[in-house]
């Protein structure tokens, strides 16, 4: 009954076919890049995360919501988000639970994406629609409600952005847009460590506390030759490795130096660009808690936490580089590292959040290697 009386809500779809549903969330026009993630939990880690920039996020799981969602009280806040807001342009789900039960919820996702102005369509046969984006190599959408009352604002730099339109994220440099937009030193400690912001999830930040580290979060388009730290880690991030402005001309200049470097997604494709590789569109994204990847050269396997469309281009890396892990089910690089400095990145998310925290591990090995450094 509760459903019945939602709005209607259309989505279109870039190649031209349609579908319609209920809406769910604020009664706004939004367009962005059609995604799907396989996760049965985490989801409001996965709205909260600022990868899912510009993106309409499709739940495979066929319901949402049951535990609801916790407080958002800023950087201290408990485990179970990993930003501020939610970043996704949209999201679609079968069904969302109209109740949660759980000791530290304060709402349902329905009442998080009103608060937030992002709108979600219900009662779609989502089993579809992921057919329809696995079939394509980019799908774009846009949501109409019925009797729609404005359009949603992903960022106030795009607010004459019009919805009416299809948004595609990797045709702007939207690393910028969801960066600190100041420096910020986070904790105490010996081990300083300069985290470059393209969108960082808060769960590598609480990893990097929990090994006693003192972070300067940095803005992607900072001076990085003024940064007085004893290592380097370049966060994850929305949109096309191949448009982050100079990134990848600054991170090549820390490739000069020994101070160890470790690259989370979007980090471990500007890596490889700034080494001279290239990176490549996948034809099926990685998006889901069950993404399995070997360590190259040894059968060693790890159940991994991932959410990108692009990966650096094996076959483009280096002599001075290396594949470090690689994807079980496609082959495709998971991971590069140097031969001989102390530079790694994985295209894996070792802080998870959700998803299995197999490999956590990277963290202290990294921290290890700077403290070693240090000495």
């Amino acid at each position: 009954m509760q459903v019945s009386m939602k709005r209607k809500a259309v989505l279109t779809l870039s190649n031209g076919s349609w579908l319609e549903g209920k809406l769910i969330g604020a009664p706004l026009v939004s367009s962005g890049e059609l995604v799907f993630t396989t996760a049965m939990v985490g989801y409001n880690e996965t709205l909260s995360d600022p990868s899912f920039f510009g993106q309409i996020l499709i739940f495979s799981y066929p319901l949402i919501g049951n535990y609801g969602v916790p407080p958002m009280s800023g950087m201290d806040t408990v485990p179970g988000l990993e930003s501020d807001k939610i970043h996704a342009s949209a999201v679609i789900m079968t069904q969302d639970s109209v109740t949660a039960y759980h000791w530290n919820t304060i709402t349902t996702v329905d009442e998080w994406l009103k608060q937030h102005g992002v709108p979600g369509i219900i009662g779609i046969d989502t089993r579809e629609l992921i057919h329809k984006v696995r079939d394509s190599n980019k799908l774009l959408g846009i949501i109409t409600p019925e009797n729609s009352e404005g359009s949603r604002i992903l960022h106030p730099k795009l607010s004459d952005f019009n919805h009416s339109n299809f948004f595609d994220p990797s045709t702007y440099e939207v690393t910028p847009l969801v960066s600190t937009p100041t420096k910020k030193i986070i904790g105490k400690g010996k081990t300083r460590i300069g985290l470059i912001d393209c969108g960082v999830k808060w769960n590598i930040i609480r990893n990097l506390l929990r090994m006693e580290c003192e972070i300067e979060l940095l803005p992607s388009d900072t001076d990085l030759s003024k940064i007085d730290c004893q290592g380097w880690v370049i966060s994850n991030g929305p949109g096309d490795p191949q448009n982050t402005g100079d990134l990848k001309s600054k991170i090549f200049k820390l490739y000069k130096e020994t101070r160890p470097i470790l690259g989370i997604c979007m980090g471990n494709q500007i890596m490889g660009l700034a080494a001279g590789a290239t990176t490549e569109r996948l034809i099926h994204g990685h998006r889901g808690h069950n993404q399995p990847v070997y360590m190259f050269g040894t059968n060693k396997a790890f159940m991994t936490s991932q959410n990108h469309g692009y990966v650096v281009s094996k076959q483009t890396l280096p002599e001075e580089w290396k594949p470090w892990f690689i994807n079980v089910n496609d082959g495709s690089i998971e991971g590069i590292a140097h031969i001989e400095k102390p530079f790694w990145g994985v295209q894996f998310h070792p802080e998870a959040a959700g998803g299995p925290c197999d490999t956590r591990w990277i963290f202290d090995d990294f921290i290890k290697a700077v403290q070693r450094g240090q000495k």
